[in-house]
């Protein structure tokens, strides 16, 4: 085994490019959507060093036009899950035994063909598969998994390094990481490439091994990064991909006794159901198994009467639709005071009538599809009983058509009632709700963002008053755990901003940082005694 304390490149965030007309990287983009299009790909799973097809296939079709067929998965049952579990435990040995170095260089090659060759790849498959414009796309599925690729390193050998300050004389005391007694568990979403690369990627890691379960409608650009791993050198068994219907999985995981921590990024009700099962089956398991999520948002913007309107508007259209509103930090609700109002909604409807819809091979359209049917169903009936209640105006939008893909109009609802259903419930599309409060009830309104919903995963102040903003950042910090100043409530950089939010949003262990990655590993303290005593009387007794 190699000797040397190794320092790793110094990390530095991917810079975004901009698919420009004429750009080289838009041509090298359309032309991998082009070819994406050109065949429908086979998808298998990857249990160990086996490509597993079991022939019940999954057809993964654009959510902008469904009409279109991109790929079939193999989808499994529970002998796979057993499978997987049985493949992780049979490379973890070899695994967390190799050296930390070793396994840094598996994923910064991945970084680096994340970068180069497989670029326009994973962007091409995201937007294809998730319906996510050319920006929406390379600034998740290229640089922020990119991101969370080089500085998780970064973070790993900072942990590593940490070690006791004191070791007397005669004694030396230090710490080593240990990944976990087991295997975890990684659960993962539609909405961004890069949480599903990163959930099972910081995992493995610190030498862990992993059973990575991705969302059915993200499996498309799944396979691409299993593809990109494998390249970069992955073990055999350390990341085991399959598909499986969830509480298929779940019945088999959260009851093994191997089974040692999830990383999780989904629903609310979701993980609070799996909390129980584990809380129920707790005495089944070898260790406490380590219980990572972040879950939902219902996000806010605040203005308060000094912020400037267009400072305002272009953080709520932005904040609100790009994406279609499918990001856990999107803007959901916002607090305007009366006198901006006017300003502000004439704004807002200036840019939402500006916008163009439809797919992403469209590089002019700003918005595209929502993920699924059922997504599209949930937003339509919610738009439909705000149509109809005599206390909400429709501001901006209100259309949807399925007849191509499924297409939501961006939607903007003025509320009476600061308490309304589209206030505190996450929808997960399109619709901004906003409350116009009276510009001299600031501090009511703090008190009304703070209680109105379950989360807290983001929020934002918009003024040009710093007593307001102050005041603001006091009485809701409980209220998001990642808050902005004159800003939009979304864009979280990995090494800026990590992300995260507590109450009903998750555990807030700030994906993109240390934080995230101490919760991979159990520390083992080892005091070693030079001159160690041979007489058990101490001086007292003398």
């Amino acid at each position: 085994m190699l000797k040397g304390f190794f320092n790793v490149p110094k990390p530095q965030n991917e810079p975004v490019l901009n698919y420009g007309p004429n750009s080289p990287e838009r041509v090298t983009l359309k032309a991998a959507l082009e070819q994406g299009r050109s065949y429908v790909e086979d998808i298998p799973m990857y249990i160990g060093s086996n490509e597993v097809r079991t022939g019940k296939l999954v057809e993964v079709r654009p959510p902008h036009d469904h009409q279109h067929l991109l790929a079939n998965f193999h989808e499994g049952d529970a002998s796979h899950v057993h499978a997987a579990i049985d493949a992780a435990l049979a490379a973890k040995a070899d695994w967390e035994n190799l050296a930390w170095e070793q396994r840094a260089a598996i994923f910064l090659k991945a970084a680096d063909l994340l970068a180069g060759p497989y670029r326009a790849t994973i962007n091409a498959a995201t937007m294809l598969g998730q319906s996510k414009n050319a920006y929406q796309a390379e600034i998740d599925a290229a640089c922020e998994f990119i991101d969370f690729l080089r500085f998780n390193v970064h973070y790993m050998t900072e942990i590593y390094e940490q070690q006791p300050p004191i070791s007397p004389k005669g004694i030396w005391n230090r710490v080593e990481q240990r990944p976990l007694e087991g295997f975890v568990f990684a659960l993962t979403p539609f909405n961004f490439t890069a949480i599903a690369g990163n959930l099972p990627a910081s995992a493995a890691m610190m030498g862990n091994v992993v059973v990575w379960k991705p969302a059915y409608t993200q499996v498309y650009a799944a396979n691409v990064i299993m593809k990109v791993l494998i390249e970069a050198g992955l073990p055999a068994g350390v990341i085991n991909l399959i598909y499986v219907d969830g509480p298929v999985a779940g019945d088999i995981i959260f009851s093994h006794p191997d089974f040692a921590g999830i990383h999780f990024t989904g629903s609310t009700g979701v993980f609070q159901n799996i909390w129980k099962t584990i809380g129920t089956n707790i005495h089944k398991f070898k260790t406490y198994p380590r219980i990572v999520g972040e879950t939902g948002g219902k996000d806010f913007v605040l203005a308060h009467a000094s912020a400037n309107a267009d400072v305002v508007s272009t953080a709520l259209v932005r904040g609100a639709f790009e994406y279609q509103g499918q990001k856990c930090s999107a803007a959901s609700r916002a607090y305007i005071p009366a006198s901006l109002w006017p300003a502000v909604k004439a704004n807002v409807q200036r840019d939402i009538a500006s916008f163009k819809i439809g797919p992403v091979e469209d590089f002019s359209n700003f918005v595209n599809a929502v993920i699924s049917e059922l997504s599209f169903d949930k937003l339509a009936k919610y738009i439909d009983a705000a149509k109809n209640d005599e206390g909400v105006e429709l501001v901006a939008g209100g259309g949807y058509d399925k007849s191509k893909g499924w297409f939501i109009e961006p939607t903007v609802l003025k509320v009476d009632d600061p308490h309304y259903v589209t206030m505190r419930e996450e929808l997960f599309g399109p619709v901004l709700t906003i409350y116009v409060y009276e510009d001299d009830k600031f501090d009511e309104i703090l008190d009304i963002v703070d209680k109105t919903s379950i989360y807290a995963l983001t929020g934002s102040i918009i003024s040009q008053d710093r007593y307001a903003i102050a005041k603001a950042t006091q009485q809701l910090r409980n209220a998001a755990g990642n808050f902005y100043i004159n800003d939009k409530p979304t864009g979280a950089v990995v090494g800026q901003q990590p992300f995260g939010g507590a109450r009903g949003s998750g555990t807030n262990d700030k994906a993109g940082s240390m934080i995230n990655l101490l919760r991979w590993v159990s520390p083992r303290t080892i005091k070693e005694t030079f001159d160690p005593p041979k007489d058990y009387r101490y001086p007292f007794l003398g």
